[in-house]
């Protein structure tokens, strides 16, 4: 029998990711309701960074044979470049594995360069162990369907050998440097009709903002999101939304960096739904209490009446629902709730639905087809190649505008900043301004 030991690096860490990997199932389902709100807090963010390292570690023995171990076999680790690659390899993985721990020490008002680093090397870790793998297996399909592989000569083998490391590199600087300048553009103001069944006429053209990902946290701060405050400003919205993931950090930590919010001023009112980041954060009711001292009100599996500046008969009824990570992590108070949430809210007059994540938008509809429209966020667009397919296929809704039966549409936002990584490549952050349209 093979001992713990004897296993190779690769194997160890795996393991080591299903212990973790356990011991989060295990806090959500048992120790939940039994460990103080802190601790939990902090229990929950150690395991998730510790499980996601014990994964990359994986990725980075294979970047790292395939980056140095394959070029300290040639000519080339004689060279004086070869231990400064070195270092910088080692500096690359070490920045990487640290992103996940910036949640825990470094979150302000503004992003520290530290973080911008770390993540930014995350983003293009996950590029780099993309092209590897890819580039790896075509030569591997290359090799089978040609049968050349063993009357391949030494010489030629080690040269291809090293240009499979050599592109891969080349490709990932290359996609980083456009997913940055991608993400520090503005976000992109998109405009979008949609008709509602049973809209009031007098509330035709009703200008809704949606705002969604935001994620204030280690990489996005108090001018990024002071910038997205002025956007919205601009369009004049009669209501203004956020669904969820507003935050990757605790209300005290980074209050200072919520201030700007406090500047919205849609007439109709400011509305916001918990994402599941606010439960990773395990502060939600502070965020509801900070949230509402800048006039914005949480809607707490509840419902509002948005009445027309026109008519004071004229209505529709604006709802919201937790997010289902609650319910995953036990979180005491909470849980999507959508008969709570659609009370009063009859059939008779419009109902838009403010749900975070595609799948509960998804199950909503399931249980109550008479929802007009409903707007959910979450997939970020996949926010970077090559997540963006993953994204795709793991979520009902992917981004944009689908139509659902006769009367229904649901409207998926792919984020307005970013989570954690500063890169954008094939989505564009997007700030939504929605026009509502009477039949």
């Amino acid at each position: 029998m093979i001992s713990f030991k004897q296993l190779p690096l690769e194997a160890k860490a795996a393991v080591a990711a299903g212990v973790v990997f356990f011991s989060m199932m295990l806090s959500r389902s048992y120790l939940a309701e039994q460990l103080e709100l802190r601790t939990r807090r902090w229990l929950l963010r150690l395991q998730m960074a510790l499980f996601a390292n014990a994964l990359m570690l994986i990725g980075s023995l294979h970047v790292w044979r395939s980056t140095v171990t394959t070029f300290s076999r040639s000519s080339a680790a004689s060279s004086f470049c070869f231990m400064p690659w070195k270092i910088a390899v080692f500096m690359f993985l070490a920045l990487a594995h640290s992103s996940f721990f910036t949640l825990l020490f470094l979150v302000a008002e503004e992003p520290y360069f530290f973080s911008l680093a770390a993540y930014t090397c995350l983003g293009a870790y996950i590029i780099l162990i993309f092209f590897l793998f890819t580039l790896g297996s075509v030569e591997q399909a290359y090799k089978f369907l040609t049968g050349r592989g063993a009357r391949a000569g030494t010489g030629n083998k080690n040269s291809r050998t090293a240009m499979k490391p050599v592109l891969a590199v080349m490709l990932t600087v290359v996609l980083t440097v456009v997913g940055l300048l991608n993400a520090s553009r503005p976000p992109t103001v998109n405009s979008v009709e949609v008709p509602v069944h049973k809209l009031p006429s007098t509330m035709n053209n009703l200008k809704v903002v949606l705002l969604s990902d935001i994620h204030l946290g280690p990489t996005v701060g108090k001018t990024k999101l002071a910038m997205i405050v002025r956007m919205v400003k601009a369009l004049k919205p009669d209501i203004t939304v956020i669904v969820g993931d507003l935050t990757d950090s605790e209300a005290e930590i980074i209050r200072p960096a919520v201030e700007p919010l406090g500047e919205l001023n849609s007439p109709l009112g400011t509305y916001f739904v918990t994402g599941n980041h606010e439960y990773y954060t395990s502060d939600v009711s502070n965020w509801f209490e900070l949230l509402k001292s800048f006039n914005i009100r949480p809607l707490h599996n509840e419902n509002v009446k948005i009445v027309s500046p026109k008519s004071t008969d004229d209505w529709f009824c604006l709802a919201g629902v937790d997010d289902i990570e609650a319910d995953v992590l036990h979180y005491s108070g909470h849980g999507m709730d959508l008969k709570k949430a659609l009370r009063d809210c009859s059939s008779e007059h419009a109902i838009v639905l403010l749900a975070h994540q595609p799948i509960a938008a998804k199950w909503a509809l399931q249980e109550r087809p008479d929802i007009n429209l409903i707007l959910s966020g979450h997939t970020h667009g996949g926010q970077m190649f090559p997540l963006n397919a993953g994204a795709y296929f793991l979520n009902p809704f992917f981004v944009g505008l689908y139509k659902v039966g006769q009367n229904t549409f649901v409207y998926v936002s792919p984020g307005t900043m970013y989570f954690g990584i500063p890169m954008r490549l094939g989505s564009r952050a997007e700030i939504t301004e929605i026009i509502l349209r009477s039949p």
